[in-house]
């Protein structure tokens, strides 16, 4: 235990950092673990959709949407459910919702919201489109 201290007090920068870095592990993962919106992996959300019949929620531009998003799929852009704009999804608040990004990031703080709008299961798709795509899993372009 002395080696220890003896580095810390050798290493202050070195020290915080490693204690920046593990603060900032044990937080997201606190977080994630007590947080309402889940993560699911493709297969997840394959039999969400298939067998508890839950609703996409595309939240990428209309651009990214247009070349190719998952099937049943509904277009919300972000700044729409920032606005609290959720016309297109209201009547869906007891169904799962899983939220697709086009990487993954962005769709855990729109879940958030959706989350905070009243919707009771609210999922975001890992790895978002990118993963869904290099998986070789089916997208459509039909609206």
């Amino acid at each position: 235990m002395q080696e220890y201290l003896d580095f810390a007090t050798r290493n202050p920068l070195l020290t915080a950092a490693w204690l920046g870095l593990a603060g900032t592990l044990v937080y997201t993962t606190v977080r994630a673990r007590f947080s309402p919106v889940k993560v699911v992996n493709n297969h997840a959300a394959t039999l969400l959709i298939n067998r508890e019949n839950a609703t996409v929620v595309d939240i990428r531009s209309q651009d990214e949407f247009a070349k190719g998003h998952l099937a049943g799929a509904h277009h919300l852009p972000l700044t729409q459910i920032q606005a609290n704009n959720l016309g297109p999804v209201e009547k869906h608040k007891d169904a799962p919702i899983i939220v697709v990004c086009e990487s993954g990031m962005t769709a855990g703080g729109a879940g958030r919201q959706l989350s905070k709008a009243g919707f009771k299961q609210v999922y975001t798709l890992s790895g978002g489109m990118a993963q869904w795509r290099a998986e070789n899993l089916p997208v459509t372009k039909k609206r």
